[in-house]
């Protein structure tokens, strides 16, 4: 066999090689992407059993007192969000066996947007099963929108220490434009319509701007006060600070009927409804919806941040 021949031979053998390997590759890929397929399968038949478990456990508990959480900041992003608020409330208002639904609130508020649903979510959910009391229970906290929140109870609960109120709306911003020009620094900005850099911090404040916002931060107070004499009725006993954002003591609270009596669930419970059980409701989510839920929770704030559009949008709270 002479050199050439030899050569040829190496190289029909390094391309077999080439060949075998690069068929393995795709062997290996197609037994991940199955194995992956197959886990994911799996995980979706778990998950659906998961939820159909959660959803239908209340229901064989017997007679039972229905609990929902209201507990943190009040926003889209957290657990104390509207969609998830209502489904919890809603799957319990469906379940024969529940005697009575509390509101579980450990609040300082947060979103007007979020708050007021969950407040109109309450009322309709009365309207349509009105054999069904809804108490509100406050622990350390259950102010501005919990408070939005707690005034759709039939009854409002509070430990004599809990801090109850803050009837009024927020919204803030930093200027910065003395700091800027201190560093030398000019901020370009490149907008299209007149008030599209609505009160930005890098900016003399406008008149006309402030006078926009604080109409409606008044509309959403106004609002507000209307929700609360709504669902609390004769039993309010207004003041002239009552919607002016204080806050007070469940003890303080109680002769103002901002609350009808002091306690926590066990208080509640043994009062109205003795040896009956307390079942916590929450939004029945599979393993896969739970890890869907959180992965686009966690990009939706990332995107916000990087998009920063705090300064544009000017966060109102009921806080």
């Amino acid at each position: 066999m002479n050199f050439d021949e030899e050569r040829a031979l190496a190289s029909v053998a390094h391309e077999a090689i080439v060949e075998m390997r690069r068929k393995r590759r795709w062997k290996i890929a197609f037994r991940i992407f199955w194995a992956l397929y197959f886990l994911l399968f799996l995980l979706m038949m778990f998950g659906l059993k998961n939820g159909d478990r959660s959803d239908a456990a209340p229901s064989h508990r017997g007679k039972h007192i229905a609990v929902v959480a209201v507990q943190g900041m009040i926003s889209a992003e957290n657990e104390a969000n509207a969609d998830d608020i209502i489904a919890s409330l809603e799957k319990a208002f469906k379940n024969p066996q529940a005697e009575a639904v509390i509101l579980d609130i450990n609040s300082g508020g947060g979103s007007p947007v979020q708050s007021g649903a969950v407040y109109r979510a309450v009322k309709r959910l009365k309207a349509e099963r009105a054999d069904l009391p809804v108490y509100a229970v406050i622990a350390d906290v259950g102010a501005s929108g919990a408070y939005y929140i707690a005034a759709a109870a039939d009854e409002i609960y509070a430990d004599p220490a809990s801090i109850v109120g803050s009837i009024g709306v927020i919204s803030y911003n930093l200027g910065y434009r003395d700091l800027l020009d201190k560093f030398g620094l000019d901020p370009r900005v490149f907008t299209a319509g007149a008030h599209k850099n609505f009160l930005a911090g890098d900016k003399p404040l406008n008149p006309e701007e402030v006078a926009h916002m604080q109409s409606l931060l008044d509309n959403m107070h106004a609002q507000f006060i209307k929700a609360v004499r709504d669902g609390r009725g004769a039993r309010l006993k207004e003041t002239p600070d009552m919607f002016s954002g204080l806050f007070w003591t469940g003890e303080q609270a109680l002769p103002l009927g901002l609350i009808d009596a002091l306690g926590d669930k066990n208080t509640l419970r043994n009062a109205k409804y003795k040896d009956t059980d307390l079942v916590e409701y929450k939004p029945a989510r599979s393993p896969l919806e739970k890890l869907l839920h959180d992965m686009g929770t966690e990009a939706s704030t990332s995107l916000r941040s990087a998009l920063d559009f705090s300064e544009q949008t000017h966060p109102v709270l009921l806080k």
